[in-house]
């Protein structure tokens, strides 16, 4: 191959590049900076240098793949070879300020805080444990990613941490300085948890400030790029966490998750109450267990009835404000089934009873907060 044409061919193969995206980072390598060189032999073999973030970088093969899918489709090229090396230090700071945007300098911040931020947060809670708050909160994102969305999760239970393994999550977060890239479920949704951080199954013994500080890394230093909707799912009752929570991130909607019990019913207002100290929004109630299908096609009522219904309605009157009663959820082993094989039963089993009210509740969150800050709006004088 001519050096003309050697040339030619290197623009055609930045462009293929632009095409792969960091794993992690959900941005094209040549916008990070990650593309050290690229080497093209005559007879058309190309080498493409790549410095990856971390030496064990545990998403290298992807990028291999990728790469060479990519710059391998480019006319001319015959052969293609990854060649990886790892950022230096400074190499690794300059990405940690690209990221973060050069107006924070580099410092962390939590984004979903600030003026202008189109990630609509919700913060799933619950009076007590047992409600199935987890079960709801992954088939929610699961669901919501599902109809194209940018999903994040945070398990901000830390003491029953139990989302990695619903959502079947077995990676660990990699770390850029001080900047976490959280791990990506294999439904698109990125997931941070304590879980990730601990050996084993080893208990969290921590009191107050520590799980305040917890919840404050996850939500400033762990890089969640741009997302349309971020769910929290914090642990049962109105303790240290659902503080910080509302300290961290005042415009967080609270979503209540009870049963039909009125013994459960009951806790769960004394939950949704926690708005009026906290002054956010109740974005709604989600009565799981409804009731059990029968093979006969009758219901039966396990945990009562009413108890939704009833949370929704004493909120509204509390709160003076509408808080309705987004869905009722059936009782169905496949919904725990789903869960312990880490595949939420929106996906798994979209058909399913449970399934569908879940994804109904799922439509009805599945709004993008815009900002019509820097754009324009077609208006001219007159």
């Amino acid at each position: 191959m001519s050096a003309p044409a050697i040339a030619e061919l290197e623009p055609q193969i930045r462009t293929a590049l632009s095409k792969v995206q960091d794993p992690e980072i959900r941005r094209p390598v040549t916008e990070l900076d990650m593309v050290r060189s690229i080497d093209i032999d005559a007879d058309g073999g190309v080498t493409v240098g790549l410095l990856l973030t971390v030496a064990g970088c545990p998403l290298r093969d992807t990028l291999q793949t990728d790469i060479s899918r990519e710059v391998g489709a480019v006319p001319g090229v015959t052969s293609v070879r990854v060649d990886f090396g790892v950022m230096t230090e400074q190499q690794r700071r300059d990405l940690q300020s690209k990221l973060r945007g050069s107006a924070g300098g580099g410092e962390p911040v939590i984004p979903f805080a600030q003026p202008g931020s189109r990630t609509r947060v919700y913060a799933v809670a619950s009076g007590k444990g047992g409600v199935g708050k987890s079960s709801v909160t992954v088939n929610l994102a699961a669901a919501l990613a599902a109809r194209g969305l940018s999903v994040g999760v945070v398990d901000a239970d830390i003491y029953g941490h139990s989302v990695p393994r619903m959502l079947g999550v077995t990676d660990r977060p990699t770390r850029v300085e001080d900047m976490i890239m959280p791990p990506q479920a294999a439904h698109g949704l990125k997931v941070i948890s304590i879980g990730m951080f601990t050996q084993g199954n080893a208990a969290v013994v921590w009191r107050g400030p520590m799980l305040h500080r917890a919840l404050t890394q996850f939500l400033a230093d762990v890089y969640w790029g741009d997302l349309d909707v971020l769910l929290l799912d914090l642990p049962p009752g109105t303790g240290d966490v659902a503080i910080s929570i509302a300290q961290l991130l005042p415009t967080a909607e609270l979503l209540v998750v009870t049963t039909p019990q009125l013994a459960a019913a009951e806790v769960a207002e004394r939950a949704g109450a926690i708005a009026l100290q906290t002054h956010q929004r109740l974005v709604g109630v989600v009565e799981n267990m409804s009731w059990l299908e029968l093979p006969t096609g009758e219901r039966m009522e396990v945990f009562g009835a009413g108890g939704g219904a009833r949370v929704a309605e004493t909120l509204s009157t509390t709160i003076g404000a509408e808080v309705p009663l987004l869905g009722q959820i059936p009782l169905d082993t496949r919904v725990r089934e789903a869960g312990d094989a880490g595949d939420p039963v929106v996906l798994s089993d979209p058909e399913s009873p449970a399934a569908v009210a879940l994804s109904a509740v799922a439509d009805r969150l599945a709004v993008r907060r815009e900002s019509l800050a820097g754009r324009s709006l077609g208006l001219s004088p007159a």
